[in-house]
């Protein structure tokens, strides 16, 4: 997405990353509550789908990548790297079971933005060395979103940011009421799912997230 001396994605694009989930739709669409998150100030936008079929998948990429260019902000896409081709999404996140870093790299070309999940400094280091632009790194509380997430201690937060010189974004059961205890762990910024997806308010829910954050990292 972007050649400038930061590489593909920039700290500011990751302080508010918000992923989608459509256990919370309750008769909208994913396109609208990505519509309300976004107006609440998200930075960037990851489309995460474990059970559309391709076909579902590909229009519902297309639709919310148009929706996060209207409001230049970063669209990607969790693990399937074939929809990030055909709708040139921005970027492709991969967790530690999906497709090496390299691999995709090969795929997507050197201007995509690519995002790796990482629970201990080695695999963070590996990523990096294989062309990663930014660390997902958690879960660094308990959450209820992923059933096989790995609970990762502040301390490793802060080992995996002292080992790479890429960008590390903190994820796992972030809440506005505990984001501040990640203070000083050296992430710019967090990705979070329920906060504010699972919201009544989602636009309100994203725009007071983002400035607890913001806080946080000053």
């Amino acid at each position: 997405m972007r050649s400038d001396d930061q590489g593909n994605c920039k700290k500011e694009d990751l302080l508010l990353y918000a992923v989608t989930d459509r256990s919370w739709l309750n008769g909208q669409t994913l396109y609208a509550q990505v519509e309300k998150a976004l107006k609440g100030g998200v930075t960037c936008v990851q489309l995460r789908e474990k059970n559309l079929d391709e076909a579902a998948f590909l229009e519902e990429a297309k639709e919310i990548h148009d929706l996060c260019a209207q409001y230049g902000v970063p669209f990607v896409i969790n693990d399937n790297v074939e929809i990030a081709v055909q709708t040139n999404a921005d970027g492709v996140h991969v967790g530690q079971s999906d497709m090496k870093v390299g691999d995709v790299r090969k795929k997507l070309g050197l201007d995509k933005i690519i995002g790796a999940s990482a629970q201990t400094v080695e695999q963070a280091l590996e990523a990096k060395e294989h062309g990663a632009d930014y660390l997902g790194v958690g879960a660094v509380f308990p959450t209820g979103s992923k059933v096989d997430a790995v609970e990762v201690s502040h301390e490793t937060v802060k080992a995996i940011c002292e080992a790479v010189d890429i960008p590390v974004i903190a994820i796992g059961g972030i809440t506005a009421d505990n984001v501040k205890e990640l203070a000083g762990t050296g992430i710019c910024g967090i990705a979070v799912i329920s906060a504010i997806f699972a919201q009544k308010d989602i636009k309100e829910a994203a725009r007071h997230l983002k400035s607890r954050t913001e806080e946080m990292l000053n």
